[in-house]
């Protein structure tokens, strides 16, 4: 038998001696019987909490093959209980924990031991199906309806799926196989996806193989996601690393990302769905980024962003063998604008292209996009990158009449590779202007010449998503032997 309690750091906590305290109540009085032993373990979280489970508690089994969907679910609404008593904790011990989609609570954390395993259902009964996201009007990958995903929260405020490093492991193989045949008749399940909540954090842990995206934060506030290892074969379909999607106040930082797909994915709806919506995403900050993606960008805005995207900084990012840097797609239809972009500090190796953006992504959730509605592009500011082994410069395609404009670019070095094509800058239906960049960027964007450009600069303020600070947390463990 284990008791689970749980609590915050603060400066009259001496945690040995806490450990002697509980030991010498458990023990007093009681000589004949079972012994006791506590340990803990500390983890970084927004909030810590009052109460605390695990999910062997309530008849969970982390053998592998048995299903712990109703465990898990059973656990959670247990602890919702205790949203507004210091909120809960459920541990999730070593093991390997089969499970389908479960539904999460305000004012709780999920924790994955170092040691944890969730292994996703290949079950499709073990995903309900709920409705499109109305920002898109339709699943991604069928009209009508999408399996929810492995985790899932809806309209949750003080959300943290955390851990050890633990792992997730989506088994996504068998619904890669199924999409790419046509066989699914609904859109493929996420690992997390956290819909219209506030205050939310996803760290720490280990995410494989998902069905499709990994994690979506969407229609959401203030949300921290870092220390996240995010692996997917290259070839994967789907797999973006991170999404965040008509969010305010986000802070992606120090993830590792091999992705099938955009290793970040900036997002605010699609085509008119996105345009009556209309919740862009705003106030993001990406930084120590390292990604993975042969097909696929760094980090991309869009290509639904028909809710407008703004305020984006994005800095320290490493790419190795990788698509694009930092891209721009849209297209006639979209609406909703991409603008005021920084990004500073980019060091890639083996890239297809330093820049690309473009105004003809195509991809329509049906046929009732409005052909007038023209996306905006303006004040994309780009500085400080080192690049190697690049085939092209940049690829940079706007909409005719319509033009990108605002563009900046400044100190930037890319060598090329054996095989680069003789034309590196590839420029139409675009403005703006570049200082100290090689090889030299095509007519539209005229060289200023050297640290004549202010306009590239990172803005110096900081965002209130910068300001979120994690504390150190205590979870205690007693055995009883």
């Amino acid at each position: 038998m284990e008791l689970w309690t749980s609590a915050r750091r603060s400066k009259v906590i001496d945690v040995r001696g806490l450990l002697g305290v509980l030991v010498l109540f458990y023990t007093v009085g009681v000589e004949s019987r079972k012994s006791v032993k506590w340990d803990y373990f500390e983890y970084a979280a927004l909030s810590c909490r009052a109460h605390s489970a695990s999910v062997s508690d309530f008849g969970g089994v982390g053998d592998g093959t048995t299903a712990n969907t109703k465990a898990f679910q059973a656990a959670i609404d247990h602890l919702s209980q205790f949203s507004s008593e210091g909120g809960s904790i459920l541990y999730v011990p070593p093991g390997r924990w089969l499970t389908g989609s479960f539904n999460l609570t305000s004012y709780f954390t999920l924790y994955l031991d170092k040691d944890a395993v969730l292994l996703a259902s290949q079950d499709e009964s073990e995903y309900p199906l709920i409705e499109p996201l109305p920002s898109y009007g339709r699943g991604r990958d069928a009209d009508g309806a999408r399996y929810s995903s492995l985790i899932f929260g809806n309209n949750l405020t003080d959300v943290i799926i955390t851990g050890a490093n633990g792992t997730i492991d989506g088994q996504g193989e068998l619904w890669w196989t199924k999409f790419r045949a046509g066989e699914l008749n609904y859109t493929r399940p996420y690992l997390i996806e956290i819909m219209f909540s506030t205050n939310i954090q996803i760290s720490n842990l280990t995410l494989i193989n998902s069905p499709s995206w990994n994690v979506h934060p969407v229609y959401c506030s203030n949300v921290v996601v870092q220390g996240l290892t995010i692996l997917a074969p290259v070839r994967s379909p789907n797999t973006d690393g991170i999404n965040p999607d008509s969010c305010t106040n986000t802070r992606i930082e120090d993830c590792y990302i091999v992705s099938g797909d955009d290793c970040v994915a900036v997002k605010s709806g699609w085509d008119e769905y996105g345009i009556s919506f209309g919740m862009p995403t705003k106030q993001l900050v990406v930084r120590r980024l390292t990604c993975i993606s042969p097909t696929s960008a760094v980090i991309a805005l869009g290509s639904e962003m028909s809710g407008g995207i703004e305020d984006v900084r994005a800095e320290d990012i490493t790419a190795i063998d990788s698509e694009s840097g930092v891209r721009i797609k849209t297209a006639v239809g979209r609406g909703g604008y991409v603008k005021d972009i920084y990004v500073r500090g980019m060091t890639l190796k083996t890239m297809k292209w330093v820049f690309w953006m473009t105004g003809n992504y195509g991809s329509h959730p049906d046929n009732n996009y409005d052909p007038n509605a023209i996306p905006v592009i303006q004040n994309i500011n780009y500085r400080d990158v080192v690049a190697e082994n690049v085939t092209m410069a940049a690829k940079l395609e706007g909409i005719a009449g319509d033009p990108f404009t605002g563009i900046c670019i400044s100190n930037v070095t890319i060598g090329l590779a054996q095989n680069s094509k003789k034309l590196q800058w590839n420029c139409t239906d675009v403005a703006g202007i570049t200082s100290e960049v090689n090889p030299k960027p095509c007519a539209l964007l005229p060289d200023q010449g050297p640290g004549k450009i202010g306009g590239c600069n990172f803005p110096e303020d900081s965002l209130p998503v910068e300001n979120m600070e994690v504390q150190t947390c205590y979870f205690f463990r007693k055995h009883h032997w």
